[in-house]
């Protein structure tokens, strides 16, 4: 009776589930002679080994726990850093691209005005060689008639003796692009030379009438 009482209270402690251990092929331990048999206290040393067995069971268990904790705190704390680490370097990256990308426009906004202060300098220069030619051309046809007549001439003479007759009825392809080269090539020098010409005199007049400015003002002293 006080065996079966104990055997329930062991089934209570333990977390697990009592199993009668039965071992096959094992003879009884012999009794001595003459000598009474404990069964309590053997049952007592047994149950106090199972009970020993089942804290040590625990405290390991407990133990892994603890461990498997410590590293996934571990891996956890790595894992953060990492992220952190990645997100920094995205930033700096993503500064760097805007900083380049200030840079290209900042560089195309400098050559466009660059371009648009050229063209509007070639503008201007050509609006003048045009005034001045305008201007030009009106001071000549105010010119007495004789005058006037004489320029004429000289300019016909001029043309007449640049002029070049074309004989190109009997050429065949080859020949015919070479003569279109060859009147390319002359036309360009032509309106290299005319440019030449208003530039030079563009710049006489300007300088003359610097000239006539400071002698006015010298005579007005």
């Amino acid at each position: 009776m006080v065996s079966n009482e104990r055997h329930n209270d062991i089934e209570c402690i333990s977390p697990f589930p009592f199993r009668s251990t039965f071992v096959p092929g094992l003879a009884p331990p012999k009794i001595p002679d003459g000598e009474k048999v404990d069964f309590d206290d053997i049952h007592r040393k047994r149950m106090e080994k199972d009970l020993t067995e089942l804290h040590t069971l625990i405290e390991a268990h407990f133990e892994k726990r603890k461990k498997e904790e410590e590293e996934l705190i571990v891996l956890t704390d790595r894992i953060d850093k990492r992220r952190s680490e990645r997100a920094e370097q995205m930033k700096i990256r993503a500064e760097r691209e805007r900083e380049r990308q200030a840079k290209l426009a900042e560089e195309k906004a400098r050559k466009e005005e660059e371009e648009a202060k050229k063209k509007a300098d070639d503008d201007a220069r050509k609006k003048m060689i045009l005034s001045n030619l305008s201007f030009t051309g009106f001071k000549v046809q105010t010119q007495p008639g004789t005058k006037r007549q004489t320029e004429r001439e000289k300019k016909r003479k001029i043309l007449n003796d640049r002029r070049k007759e074309l004989n190109i009825d009997h050429l065949k392809e080859d020949k015919l692009r070479e003569k279109a080269k060859e009147m390319w090539d002359w036309m360009r020098q032509l309106e290299a030379e005319k440019f030449d010409l208003q530039f030079k005199y563009t710049k006489q007049k300007y300088e003359i009438t610097v000239l006539r400015n400071r002698v006015s003002d010298h005579q007005k002293m």
